[in-house]
């Protein structure tokens, strides 16, 4: 008589742990869509409900129809994509020469690079501020983007050299035989090996951009404002617009959402990078 399979108790437990995590984190971005669907009405009501009793999509409208929020959406596409490109074009070839040519100057450079990571962004605020204002870029986005690059080169930087540490010195080793510079074989063969950690770099990179605040609101003023200021401003002293704030909230969070689902197997990929060796 054929046994029955038993249950594996511990891999029930492990999915079950998974799936509770899964839907803690997931559970806030549900409400808050939830509370962009909802009428004026049901947004202030007491007690809240979770679902909305009718959808209703005026709190979009309403956002959509703004002339101020379009526009900063707009500004803070530009910047965190700018931002992206020149930290990675600084981080990227720094983090290569750091890791793959240690000498004590690259470790101090690593070292420090750790360090700016632990100060705090509004200790660099003011000095930003004057620095810019001095170099006529205050409120300006080429201004703003060289504020954010100075807090993303580190994180990049940092991101980039433990990925390089996972690669081989014998792959440029045997490029440089074949006939290769050290730049050909940089660019030839470290990079197409690399795809994966610069894709999960430059998501972070454009999070840390997006999603930035502090400098966002020292540094400009209305016409180069981002998104993010725009959302606050929804808590007035007439009150807190739910509806409206959460709407924006939703299609704030669209870019990184997309951008995530375009870059998955590069993510994967960079995240397992160096996992398995031999």
């Amino acid at each position: 008589m054929r046994r029955a399979p038993r249950l594996n108790v511990s891999g029930v437990l492990i999915n079950a742990a998974a799936l509770a995590l899964v839907l803690s984190y997931a559970l806030p971005y549900v409400y808050l869509l939830m509370t962009s669907i909802k009428p004026a009405a049901d947004v202030q009501q007491i007690p809240p409900s979770f679902f909305p009793a009718v959808v209703s999509f005026e709190n979009f409208r309403e956002v959509l129809r703004s002339s101020t929020l379009p526009r900063a959406f707009v500004n803070s596409l530009t910047v965190a994509v700018l931002t992206t490109a020149l930290s990675l074009s600084v981080a990227v070839p720094a983090a290569y020469v750091a890791t793959q040519y240690r000498r004590r100057i690259t470790t101090i450079f690593l070292l420090f690079a750790l360090v700016t990571r632990m100060v705090p962004s509004v200790a660099l605020g003011v000095p930003l501020f004057q620095l810019l204002k001095s170099l006529g870029l205050l409120d300006t986005i080429p201004g703003l983007v060289l504020a954010h690059t100075s807090a993303a080169v580190p994180l990049a930087l940092l991101l980039m050299s433990a990925f390089f540490e996972g690669i081989p010195k014998e792959l440029e080793e045997a490029a440089r035989m074949d006939g290769c510079t050290r730049f050909q074989a940089f660019r030839k063969i470290v990079l197409p090996v690399m795809t994966g950690g610069i894709a999960v770099t430059a998501l972070f990179t454009f999070i840390t951009s997006w999603n930035e605040f502090l400098y966002a609101l020292l540094l400009t003023s209305e016409a180069t404002k981002t998104a993010p200021i725009v959302i606050a401003e929804y808590n007035s002293v007439y009150g807190l617009a739910w509806g409206a704030m959460t709407a924006a909230a939703v299609l704030y969070s669209l870019p990184v959402i997309i951008v995530t689902l375009a870059l998955q197997k590069q993510i994967v990929g960079g995240l397992t990078f160096g996992a398995v060796k031999g």
